[in-house]
This record gives C-alpha cells, sequence and structure tokens, in this order.
C-alpha cells in the first residue's frame, strides 16, 4: 500500500517513517512538509494512504484537498489539535489521530484502511472480471470467492447453488463441500451466467445444470437430493427456466 506524508515537523515526519517502515504492506512514495510542494506530487504519484497533518507553514492541508482530487486515496489525519475532528470527517476521513502518536492506535488506524483498500480492490477486480467477459460475449468459467481466512478460485460448473443469509453467501459445491464468503447474493448473480443458474428464492440462487425435480409443494430437487425452495413470486420464472433447459 503506497503511502504520502504530509508533515512539517522533522521530529514528528521521522517518528511517522520510522512507523511505517515496520508495517511490510506499506511504501513511502513520498513526503513534503509544504502545501505547494504536496499539491504537485499528490496527483503525480497517486498514493492510495495520505497521513496528513492538518496545520502547516504555507497552509493548511484541508485547503489543499479541496483543489486536488484524492478520491482514490484514504486519509488518516494526524494532528495536535482536535477542533478539526469534524471538517475532518465531513471531508471523508478514514481516521482522526491526535500526536502524540501512539503506535497502537496508529498501527490499528492502517491496518483498517489496509483491508478496506483490499476489500475495494477485490470487488473492482471482480466488477472488471465480469465486464471484460460480457464485452467479449462470453461470461467467466471461474470465480474467486473469499473467506475470513483464503481466497479461493473455482470452477462455475462445480457451484451447486448458492445460500444468502444476512448479508452473507455460503456456496454449496458438488463436491459436497461449502464456503462462506462476505458479500451479498445480489453481486454473484449479476456475475455468474443468467442462462446456468436460476434465483429461485430470494435466499438461494442454483445452477440449473443439477436440478433434477421440481416439485408442486414448491421445491428443487438437485441431482445429490438436496432440496431448494422455490417461492411463489418466483415459481412461474423457475417453470419457464426448466422448459429451456
Amino acid at each position: 500500500m503506497t503511502v504520502y506524508i504530509l508533515e512539517d515537523e522533522i521530529n514528528i515526519l521521522k517518528h511517522l517513517m520510522a512507523l511505517v517502515n515496520e508495517i511490510p504492506y506499506l511504501q513511502v512514495v513520498g513526503y513534503s512538509g509544504e502545501i505547494a510542494k504536496a499539491q504537485e506530487e499528490i496527483p503525480a504519484l497517486q498514493p492510495e494512504l495520505i497521513l496528513a497533518d492538518i496545520q502547516l507553514k504555507d497552509g493548511n492541508s484541508f485547503t489543499l484537498f479541496s483543489r486536488i482530487d484524492v478520491t482514490a486515496s484514504q486519509i488518516i489525519f494526524i494532528t495536535a489539535y482536535d477542533q478539526y475532528a469534524l471538517q475532518a470527517l465531513n471531508l471523508g476521513a478514514f481516521a482522526y489521530l491526535l500526536k502524540p502518536i501512539e503506535t497502537t492506535v496508529f498501527e490499528e488506524a492502517v491496518d483498517r484502511c489496509f483491508k478496506k483498500s483490499e476489500q475495494q480492490k477485490f470487488n473492482q477486480h471482480q466488477l472488471e472480471i465480469a465486464a471484460n467477459h460480457y464485452k467479449g460475449g462470453t461470461r467467466p468459467r471461474r470465480v474467486a470467492l473469499r473467506s475470513a481466512e483464503y481466497t479461493q478460485i473455482i470452477d462455475i460448473e462445480d457451484i451447486l447453488y448458492c445460500k444468502s443469509d444476512r448479508g452473507y453467501t455460503t456456496f454449496y459445491l458438488k463436491n459436497g463441500s461449502s464456503i462462506l464468503v462476505s458479500k451479498v447474493l445480489k453481486e454473484y448473480e449479476a456475475l455468474l451466467p443468467e442462462e446456468t443458474f436460476i434465483r429461485c428464492h430470494q435466499s438461494y440462487l442454483v445452477n440449473g445444470n443439477y436440478v433434477s425435480k421440481y416439485y408442486k409443494e414448491g421445491y428443487l430437487e438437485m441431482f445429490n437430493g438436496e432440496t431448494v425452495p422455490v417461492s411463489d413470486r418466483k415459481r412461474e420464472v423457475v417453470l419457464s427456466f426448466i422448459d429451456k433447459i
């Protein structure tokens, strides 16, 4: 994660550099103690994280950030003054830390920032994959599923069905295993091929290739004997989908 530091007090700048250097996933790409210099460097460097003092000798960083585009960066303000907190939050700051800098507080803020950045990159990557396949007239054959411990790449044809539960989605695979991911089902419904997957219920998305029976009572039986509910609202859509298989 690339970092730009805006700080005009030499001792604090050195301290920040030392803290950053202790965190392996951070890399300082630039630093300045002047608003004018930062105004030129930040747009050119496009850092993922900006560590910024607020009141500098030649101006304040709020004014700087109103002049340049920092939407691609996350900002952690580090200042001796607590009266700027509301203004910082209104600007969209990720965190607001007071001097003197406490190592633990700094590390926790940066860690949360890094995790948010990685999740945004992952989401963007998934969207780009889907968009590229749409442009080419094809759908992706594999999908990356990110759990709390790891990211697993699976073949789409191995998915039996998906089940949502309060912001989480569980993928049930034809080999009997399952993977829980912290993303909503709607995102995967847009990604998976609509000619193969059917939303049969608010909480379920099934792979039509593995449906063996439809019961009038309102459920589907999969090839392995598992059953998936069909809501009344989705009944006609499901029947139409089955007719095309």
